[in-house]
């Protein structure tokens, strides 16, 4: 039996949270800090060193040594450079541990060698991380020992972002400062802040160690590049929900017991459609402290599976033919009096705050569907959208019947006079209670679906940060709140305003909604009917970051600068040219110095059999074994011709020197001949020998956890 766990006190052990802070911060500090924090208010600088001097002493008092500016560069992942709080030895050979305001405040590491876009030449080198106090420092324990992680933001000499926190506070201040103004026109004047709440859902497979480190594919790609399907898949749906295996589930117990110490609010676990695959998901929280945590759920799932001899996949489609993962981006809109700017209540016709802020989020996803569908863009995602478990790469918005009743009401007669109720469910078993039925179902197919009192953002890849969709998701509801707002506070008549301004912007933008099946052929037909853009690959969706009205947004409500929207198109065209060459480089490796010669050294075991056996038995029919070594031999050629193939574009795409240039040869020359390749490999994979072939089966993978 393992042991007890009390999650009340095992929670934020981790954390200089609230209540440390309030338990060894003078009261004067401990308001100042808070303020800042709940209020948004300008850091006072003066108290930087008494904070900084008891989150020492927490520290070391919990065994840290070091400490750490903890920040999220352009690469999607996380940086650190650890430094010790030991100061210069004193007469005596003793140290003194220090650490100041300066320290904790402002960290210097090199600009020059994180992904900047041109934004830094390589010979400029100084760029700075400033804390984000918004998001509480944490110890985290490792084989290194305890360190001290200050969540930062990170920025050049010259002052532009290079980093995803930076736009994200941004964004959060923009739609803050947009939302009281519409909460202002209702007659608010008690909330002082509104903002973005995240609950991000994290899919991932797990996969044994030791066969990992046979899958070259899987080491340097994150992904299996070759790999045919094993008899039974996903399709009997006897994994989703299941019974989770007892490895699996001591490494769970692990990850949430460590991620319970770091403050994460790690809630559901389960076992996912595909077998092998797994999903966490954490309770909300503010958008930058989400963003966050959700590194380090990525972090911690992947530093705890090694310790249970097992590997986490966050990759979006690590097996072809099963479904990959994605990371669900729940958002809302909350005001610090209580007031979810999504809720619509019980009698959504009869609420026009709601109606106005649902108005404001179609306009805002309609005229920047293409923005959207960039935030969610990787290289990964592009194996994943549109395929049968994910969202089309078109972008649309669920609101359900209820809502589509009044929408439709409201444009077809000027205004709504009922809504849908959600009534109840009966069982038809006596000894089970009748249960309250939502007015609405669901739709898993939708990319970005309402589902209560949030949007689901449902595209989002699962490697991927979530800062860049809720840079967008804020940016774009901002704009769409101005407008209105400015409109609104102008007018003479609010009550017939209003309502005649919700009627004009869900009439204008109804295209977007859409409740049926988002996987049906007869959709991306309908979506092409109605104006929907339909961008297929990462490579299609990066443009939209630096379109005119892109700029316009985002430079008016300072999230970005024209030059780090410039220098993030080039990051990105870069990041996907990297991806698709060390794929198409593993493959050739692999193929080469394993696939091939496995296959030949069969072939030769077949022939001499063929040749034993006529020796033997020259009246023998050997027609099985002739045909076998034929079908063989016939995909072994094909395998040789496709290799050369890849060897030869993949040469000459790496010498473009043009970055989009370079990017799109990638997508639209080496991807096929990659497609190519495997063909044949993944045949082979099923005629020759188990015991000479030299990888892992895919039921080898996720069938053996």
């Amino acid at each position: 039996m393992s042991e007890v766990v009390n999650v009340a006190e095992k929670f934020g052990k981790n954390v200089f949270n609230e209540t440390v802070m309030r338990e060894r911060l003078p009261k004067s500090v401990f308001k100042k800090l808070k303020k800042t924090i709940e209020d948004g208010a300008e850091l006072d600088p003066s108290i930087a060193d008494v904070v900084a001097h008891a989150m020492k002493d927490w520290a070391i008092e919990r065994g840290a040594t070091h400490y750490t500016h903890w920040f999220q560069p352009l690469t999607g992942i996380t940086a650190e450079k650890h430094d010790s709080f030991i100061s210069a030895p004193t007469s005596e050979g003793k140290v003194i541990m220090e650490f100041s305001g300066k320290e904790l405040v402002k960290g210097e590491p090199d600009a020059s060698s994180f992904p900047s876009g041109g934004l830094r030449a390589t010979f400029e080198a100084r760029g700075y991380t400033a804390w984000d106090c918004t998001s509480p420092a944490f110890l985290r324990e490792d084989a290194i020992g305890v360190t001290l992680c200050i969540p930062t933001a990170f920025c050049s000499y010259t002052g532009e972002a290079l980093d995803k926190k930076t736009p994200l506070l941004r964004s959060m201040e923009a739609v803050d400062e947009q939302a009281l103004r519409i909460l202002r026109l209702f007659g608010n004047t008690t909330a002082k802040r509104v903002t973005p709440s995240v609950g991000p859902e994290q899919e991932y497979f797990l996969v044994d160690h030791d066969k990992y480190l046979q899958r070259k594919d899987l080491i340097y790609a994150g992904r299996t590049l070759f790999g045919a399907m094993p008899p039974k898949g996903q399709e009997l749906e006897d994994h989703y929900f299941g019974a989770i295996r007892e490895r699996v589930a001591a490494y769970m117990k692990e990850v949430n017991e460590e991620l319970w110490k770091l403050g994460v609010p790690a809630k559901t676990q389960h076992n996912e459609v595909a077998p092998a695959q797994h999903e966490l998901a954490p309770i909300f929280e503010q958008a930058n402290v989400a963003v966050d945590h959700n590194q380090l759920v990525m972090e911690t799932l992947k530093k705890v599976a090694g310790r249970h001899g097992l590997n986490c996949l966050l990759h979006e489609k690590p097996f072809a033919g099963v479904n990959g993962s994605g990371k669900h981006n729940n958002w809302s809109l909350t005001s610090d009096d209580g007031i979810n700017l999504l809720n619509p209540g019980e009698t959504p016709h009869e609420n026009i705050q709601f109606l106005l802020v649902l108005s404001c989020i179609l306009k805002a996803v309609d005229k920047h569907a293409d923005l959207l569908r960039e935030s969610a863009a990787d290289v990964g995602n592009d194996h994943r959208l549109g395929a049968n478990e994910a969202p089309p790469a078109i972008i649309s918005v669920f609101i359900g019947e209820q809502l589509e009743d009044v929408v439709d009401q409201l444009c077809s007669t000027g205004e709504a006079t009922r809504s849908k109720a959600g009534g109840t469910l009966k069982t038809g078993v006596r000894t089970l209670p009748d249960l309250f039925k939502d007015a609405t179902d669901r739709n898993r197919t939708s990319p970005f679906a309402f589902t209560g009192n949030k949007f689901e953002f449902r595209m989002v890849g699962s490697s991927d940060s979530i800062s860049s969709p809720n840079v967008v998701l804020n940016t774009i509801t901002a704009e769409a709140f101005k407008e209105a707002a400015d409109i609104l506070e102008k007018a003479e008549d609010f009550d017939t305003a209003v309502h005649d301004l919700i009627k004009k912007q869900l009439a204008a933008h109804r295209r977007i909604i859409f409740n049926g099946n988002g996987y049906a052929d007869a959709w991306v037909e309908e979506a092409e009917k109605r104006g929907l853009p339909n961008l297929k690959s990462m490579i299609d969706a990066i443009p939209a970051l630096a379109t005119d009205a892109a700029v316009k947004m985002f430079e008016e409500f300072k999230v970005f600068t024209k030059a780090e929207l410039e220098s993030r198109v080039e990051i990105e065209y870069e990041a996907y040219t990297k991806a698709i060459n060390i794929e198409a480089r593993t493959m050739i490796d692999m193929a080469g110095k394993q696939l091939i010669p496995a296959v030949v050294k069969y072939t030769s075991i077949l022939a001499d059999s063929l040749g034993k056996i006529k020796t033997a038995c020259p009246d023998a029919d050997t027609s099985v074994q002739e045909e076998l070594l034929i079908e063989v031999s016939a995909y072994l050629s094909d395998m040789k011709v496709a290799l050369s193939a890849l060897v030869e574009i993949t040469d000459k795409c790496s010498a473009i020197k043009e970055n989009k240039e370079q990017a799109a040869a990638y997508h639209d020359e080496v991807v096929p001949v990659m497609a190519a390749l495997r063909a044949p490999a993944d045949k082979l994979e099923m005629i020759v020998d188990k015991e000479i072939w030299p990888l892992p089966s895919y039921g080898d993978l996720i069938f053996e956890v």
